[in-house]
C-alpha cells in the first residue's frame, strides 16, 4: 500500500512537468485580421504636413491595390481617410464612395460615416 502511494506522489511532478511542456509547444502565429500595409507610416506623415494630400491619396491607392491583391483587408478607417483626402482635392464622388465603403466594411462606423457624407454630397 505505502509503495503505490510513493509511487502516485512521484508520478504528479512528472505530470505537471509534462502539461506545462505541452502548453508551451509552438503554435502558429494567428495572422493579423488587417492587412495595415504601410497605413500607419503614411497617416503620420500626412498629419505631420510632409506629404500634400494628392500624394497620401496616391500612397493609399497603391497600398489599397497591394491589400487587394494579397486578398486582406484594409484596417478601419483606411477607407474613411483615403475619403476625406478625396473631399480636400474636390473629388467628391470618390470621397462618397470611399466613405460608403467603410460605412459597409465596418457598420460600426455608421453614425460618424453619416454624418460624413451627409456632408461630402456628390455631384
Amino acid at each position: 500500500m505505502r509503495i503505490t502511494v510513493i509511487t502516485k506522489r512521484a508520478c504528479l511532478p512528472l505530470i505537471a512537468a509534462g502539461t506545462l511542456l505541452s502548453g508551451c509547444a509552438v503554435r502558429q502565429p494567428t495572422p493579423p485580421l488587417y492587412q495595415w500595409d504601410g497605413y500607419q507610416p503614411q497617416v503620420y506623415e500626412y498629419f505631420k504636413g510632409k506629404t500634400s494630400p494628392q500624394e497620401q491619396i496616391d500612397a493609399l491607392e497603391k497600398a489599397l491595390q497591394t491589400i487587394s491583391a494579397k486578398g486582406k483587408t484594409p484596417p478601419p478607417g483606411f477607407h474613411a481617410h483615403l475619403g476625406m483626402l478625396y473631399a480636400s482635392v474636390g473629388k467628391d464622388q470618390q470621397a462618397h464612395q470611399e466613405l460608403q465603403a467603410e460605412q459597409q466594411l465596418f457598420p460600426e462606423s455608421s453614425t460618424y460615416m453619416d454624418f460624413l457624407l451627409k456632408k461630402s454630397k456628390p455631384q
